[in-house]
């Protein structure tokens, strides 16, 4: 098994990366017994009817044939993992990432501080994150050959004004924040680098790269971001004997709500996190709406939901990165409590 070979792999063969990670103010460097990456998923797919062309592929050099017909591999996911020497999660934790992002969303915040993936690893898991399928470093595949349709692109303002860092609606202009934003303003521009095209026909695709890696590494906890959540609850009534418990971190997308998927997630406990300034906002009082509605479903079919609105606990100023705003580790905080006591950390 590939999983068995990943547990066996030798800090020792990554020398200088251990530093590298130990980045947290006053923390120690964090030991780790393994780390690397993998691809899982995908499928073959074969291009035909498309024109031979003579290409230089480097300025200057003799042009090489390109032959774009044939059979290409598809719809991967990159995976990059991280075994504490000293475990403490009961099993793996797997981050999936939101729309229009990747991995990094975890890795560290647009400011430099450590990202969820460095605290979680402090408190001992094994954490697994993500690229989805059409991602990063997931790649990419001919469009709208094999990935049908046209890529949507984010400009600079779109996540200011929708994710609730910016005052709403035409806010881009005049780079007004709302009032006790926890998100790192200074460094929104690098935040802005990180974000990557999305397609919106490939949810099958990125559905079967996270059940694969479900198989794979699980049973696992799995924590999800926006559009992760759709992937996460599906995922999760797809494959309930590989997941322990979901945190659903302001999800857009839900599971399917037939008797049978609810039932599905039954013995899955779940939590649900929602930031600030929703009430405010143009989308998201119907977004967390879809997603009440949902657990209310999931309840009265025997599951466990428990939804905390973090204002509520005094953490305010959260946008919907709140992975990433200057409170992230006090929002991090309450999901590794709530998973210790479930039990999932000792």
């Amino acid at each position: 098994m590939l999983r068995r070979r990943l547990l066996a792999a030798p800090l020792a063969a990554a020398p200088g990366l251990a530093p590298v990670l130990a980045q947290g103010a006053g923390e120690p460097p964090i030991a780790l017994r393994a780390m690397g990456s993998f691809h899982i998923g995908g499928r073959e797919a074969v291009v035909t009817g498309r024109p031979v062309k003579e290409v230089a592929l480097v300025p200057g050099s003799v042009p090489a044939r390109i032959d774009p017909n044939g059979t290409y591999q598809v719809e991967a996911m990159y995976v990059q993992y991280h075994l504490p020497a000293a475990p403490r999660g009961a099993v793996p934790l797997l981050l999936w990432h939101g729309g229009g992002l990747t991995g990094v969303t975890w890795e560290s915040t647009p400011d430099g501080r450590e990202g969820w993936q460095q605290y979680f690893l402090r408190w001992g898991w094994a954490t697994y994150v993500s690229d989805a399928v059409e991602r990063g470093r997931a790649g990419w595949a001919m469009s709208p050959e094999i990935f049908q349709g046209d890529p949507v692109f984010l400009t600079k303002q779109d996540p200011w004004e929708r994710f609730r860092i910016g005052a709403g609606p035409g806010s881009w202009r005049t780079r007004t924040a709302l009032p006790g934003t926890q998100f790192p303003i200074d460094a929104y521009d690098a935040f802005m680098r990180q974000v990557v095209p999305r397609w919106t026909t490939t949810d099958a695709a990125q559905l079967a790269a996270y059940r694969a890696l479900l198989r794979q590494v699980g049973p696992a906890v799995v924590l999800a971001h926006s559009q992760g959540g759709l992937f996460a609850c599906r995922a999760a009534q797809a494959e309930p004997a590989q997941v322990r418990a979901l945190v659903l971190l302001e999800p857009s997308g839900f599971g399917e709500a037939t008797p049978e998927a609810l039932g599905a997630l039954r013995g899955i406990p779940v939590l649900a996190l929602y930031g600030d300034f929703i009430d405010q906002d143009a989308r998201w009082p119907a977004i967390r709406q879809r997603g009440l509605d949902f657990y209310e479903k999931l309840r009265a079919a025997g599951g466990a939901v428990e939804v905390v609105s973090l204002p509520e606990r005094g953490l305010r100023g959260n946008s919907h990165m709140m992975m990433m705003d200057r409170n992230n580790q006090a929002v991090a905080q309450v999901v590794q409590d709530w998973l210790a006591a479930r039990g999932l950390w000792q």
